[in-house]
């Protein structure tokens, strides 16, 4: 269809009337949806304060034209309300079963009930008359968009097309299928964006940093889901976490970015605890969960956009090494690096906190220099609490299914290996549970009968009474819950990061009651105090020199 040849360059309006928009459009769209318009409405009425900007899914509905009555009456109430009709058909990627004809005639009468914009996408464009554009154009402003749900590719290909049908705004929306898809997209809009009225980001979990950090490459909005469970595409964030969690209001070119990476990593509390610190301290940061299925994309990823500082998960702790610019002898010691600094000149600098989230509480409690310690697990949390307590001159023995696994970690750290039978004759000053038996299955590493100590520390920290901690409170033994382990080895990243003083406290009590709500089976509990007097944040430029990186074959 050649757009310049029947007219239709003429026929719709250049731009938008500016009656029918704000002066500054808010900055998250939420999409609602209902199956029918007394639930859609609804639903628009209970965020409109919030959200001034909101998006109708006609599509979900089941009976779509029932429905604009009750939407003019709502727009017409509350005149401060931007809206969108958007009517997508089932065959791009949307709910409504019906012609190209009928999706128009849908549009239109959106539009007349006071919708200022309506989505059309390309597909359906491609095939509209001269005369359907300029019905819509009477009513209100053209979105057009385009979306693809497999791949973010051939972006400038797929626009060269959308150009050629005149539209108020071009929205573009692809599937992240790994996380420099996000710098593919934000590179594309922000030369895009000097031209035209743009929205962009990616769909997919590894969408999310353009979800977030868009609106500073140029997109108008971003879309946030309504609730939990009521997404709209794939991918999608609340707008109360965009907004409460991201502060994405504020987010601009001067937003620093951190994140959490790791595969798998939905189940990380790092955002939260992260944000509600950024928050507290006024920094103008943001934090993401990065789920990076491969080390060479996480890496090329923070290169480029660029990330600040990275927390870095399983399975990544040991091979993240080998890509680092420097990092402390504490790194090489323990063979892990959980925490990733850029410095200015965009080299990497690896940390390992892990070991101060297990020091700092037991130093709270008891003096560390010639203490007896167990340290069940030979893993890399195990190796964090064994380098770490071995600094301080405790008494290490380690306690592991693999014989081997422990005996080696014995020989590099000067501790001394056990067998279980041994455990009926010894006494100790602290057992730390480094193992992950007890996330999810409800059972103890040990048997009541060997924990034989003062104090239980468990690394776990979801939940937050696991059943070895509920066996050593039987036993009289004090205790030492994983939230403490999680909360001060997030603390001293926060430290690193920014030069600061981290707000430990409110740290705390952000993952307390994030656990306490994912896990009401768990009782409330006072939670544990955690000293927020941390050491002096440690400059990045005098470190270790990184091993030499590997010219071997991919992970």
């Amino acid at each position: 269809m050649a757009r310049t040849s029947n007219g239709l360059m003429n026929t719709i309006l250049p731009s938008l009337p500016t009656r029918l928009m704000p002066l500054r459009m808010p900055r998250i769209c939420v999409a609602v949806a209902g199956l029918n318009a007394a639930e859609l409405v609804d639903k628009a009425e209970a965020v409109a304060r919030d959200n001034p900007f909101i998006e109708f899914r006609l599509d979900y509905l089941k009976d779509v034209p029932s429905a604009f009555p009750k939407i003019k009456s709502f727009l017409g109430s509350h005149t401060y309300v931007t809206a969108i009709g958007t009517c997508r058909r089932a065959v791009n990627g949307g709910k409504f079963k019906g012609s190209t004809a009928s999706q128009i005639d849908m549009l239109v009468k959106a539009g007349a009930a006071g919708c200022h914009l309506v989505d059309v996408e390309l597909q359906s464009a491609t095939g509209m008359k001269p005369a359907d554009f300029a019905k819509i154009r009477q009513y209100a402003g053209l979105i057009l968009s385009y979306h693809d749900f497999k791949h973010t590719r051939k972006l400038d290909d797929t626009f060269a097309e959308m150009k050629e049908i005149p539209a108020d705004i071009y929205k573009v929306v692809t599937t992240a299928t790994n996380l420099y898809d996000n710098v593919v997209m934000m590179r594309f809009l922000e030369h895009a964006s000097q031209h035209h009225k743009m929205v962009g980001l990616c769909m997919g979990e590894q969408g999310l940093i353009s979800r977030v950090l868009s609106l500073r490459a140029g997109s108008l909005f971003t879309f946030g889901a309504y609730s939990p469970g009521e997404e709209t595409a794939p991918g999608q964030v609340t707008a109360k976490a965009l907004r409460d969690g991201y502060r994405i209001e504020k987010v601009d070119a001067a937003t620093r970015l951190y994140g959490v990476a790791g595969d798998p990593i939905e189940h990380s509390l790092s955002p939260q605890m992260m944000n509600a610190a950024f928050r507290r301290e006024n920094l103008n940061s943001v934090y993401l969960a990065l789920h990076a299925k491969s080390l060479e994309d996480l890496v090329k990823c923070v290169r480029d956009i660029p990330v600040f500082g990275l927390s870095v998960t399983m399975p990544y702790k040991q091979d993240i090494i080998e890509h680092l610019d420097n990092c402390e002898p504490l790194c090489q010691k323990v063979g892990a690096c959980n925490t990733v600094i850029r410095s200015q000149d965009g080299k990497l600098y690896g940390f390992n906190t892990d070991v101060a989230g297990v020091v700092r509480p037991l130093e709270q409690r008891i003096t560390l220099s010639e203490a007896k310690i167990l340290v069940l697990g030979a893993g890399g949390a195990a190796r964090a609490a064994v380098f770490g307590v071995r600094e301080r001159g405790a008494h290490v023995f380690i306690l592991n299914r693999t014989p081997q696994t422990a005996q080696k970690l014995a020989r590099e750290s000067g501790a001394k290996s056990i067998k279980r039978d041994d455990l009926k004759k010894m006494t100790f000053d602290v057992i730390i549970n480094a193992t992950p038996v007890g996330m999810a299955n409800g059972k103890s590493p040990l048997e009541e009968k060997e924990m034989n100590a003062k104090i239980a520390f468990d690394l776990v920290y979801n939940p937050l009474e696991t059943k070895f901690l509920q066996m050593a409170k039987a036993k009289g033994m004090a205790v030492i819950s994983g939230l403490e382990m999680f909360v001060n080895q997030g603390a001293r990243q926060f430290e690193i990061w920014t030069g600061k003083p981290a707000p430990a406290a409110e740290m705390q009590h952000v993952v307390l009651t994030e656990l306490q709500n994912g896990s009401p089976q768990q009782p409330a509990k006072e939670p544990a105090k955690v000293q927020a007097k941390p050491s002096p944040a440690k400059a990045p430029a005098k470190p270790t020199k990184a091993a030499p990186k590997k010219k071997s074959a991919k992970k």
